[in-house]
């Protein structure tokens, strides 16, 4: 790797970081950035979700606050979590590598057609939700089985694993947008993390890919958790769908 790709690199970990803090999807910024770098879809894959981990954690605790009073709700998704994004990493690995680059091209398609349409389901969850109603403690076996299935998807291929978290808690429960984007990174980083141990002993990465997106990510993650909610979400937006739209067309032509 050049030295103007190992900038690359830890930019978009960066970004990335900054981004998943906030909205999720910031695998549509590194997963082009590592392809451009000569790595393999799948490996690419491994050294994102590898490095991402440290970014996700980050943010969960810059979230710290809007996590209070739920710790109930949180350790009953994060075992669905934990499942899912086990399942996901499992299918990865298993999986010949063939059936990973026809499904990759599906996968960013509709991630970003839902990063592109979040602003008219946010108002969807918004006019959805009673003001003022009680809070529903855990969204039921419903909640449940939704996050799990999102999080073999998560574990398999992470883009926009955020906004589908929002979106079913979003429509399933009766809280602030906020404090669900909080359960959102703790699910993330769980996810993420479950699916590391198993790529550490299983896969094949990059380690200076890794390492790379671990630091950037990291710093990204505590940017986006202080700063994130100063962006324009019309910004943030316009930057993941150019970029996942590059990296798609780079997909299908390659």
């Amino acid at each position: 790797m050049t030295p103007g790709e190992m900038a690359a690199v830890f930019a978009a970990g960066m970004g990335a970081g900054a981004v998943n803090a906030v909205v999720g999807s910031g695998t549509l910024i590194t997963f082009p950035v590592l392809l451009a770098t000569g790595l393999s879809p799948v490996t690419a894959t491994v050294s994102n979700g590898l490095g991402l981990v440290p970014g996700s954690i980050s943010a969960a605790i810059g979230y710290r606050e809007e996590l209070r009073g739920q710790r109930r709700r949180v350790l009953l998704l994060a075992i669905g979590a934990a499942l899912g994004g086990l399942a996901g990493a499992v299918l990865l690995l298993t999986l010949p590598a063939s059936a990973f680059e026809r499904i990759v091209p599906v996968l960013v398609s509709l991630a970003l057609v839902l990063v592109a349409c979040q602003p008219l389901i946010s108002r969807w969850v918004r006019r959805r939700r009673p003001a003022g109603g009680p809070a529903r403690r855990d969204g039921g076996p419903l909640l449940f089985t939704g996050l799990t299935l999102a999080s073999v998807y998560g574990g398999y291929f992470s883009a926009a694993q955020g906004i589908i978290y929002v979106s079913l808690m979003g429509v399933l429960l009766e809280d602030t947008l906020q404090r669900l984007n909080a359960v959102k990174n703790v699910l993330a980083a769980v996810v993420n993390t479950v699916a590391a141990v198993l790529f550490l002993f299983f896969a094949d990465f990059d380690w200076t890919a890794v390492l790379l997106i671990a630091v950037g990510s990291a710093l990204g993650g505590v940017i986006g958790a202080r700063t994130g909610r100063r962006f324009s979400p019309a910004v943030l937006r316009t930057l993941i769908v150019s970029v996942g739209t590059v990296a798609l067309v780079n997909l299908v032509l390659h």
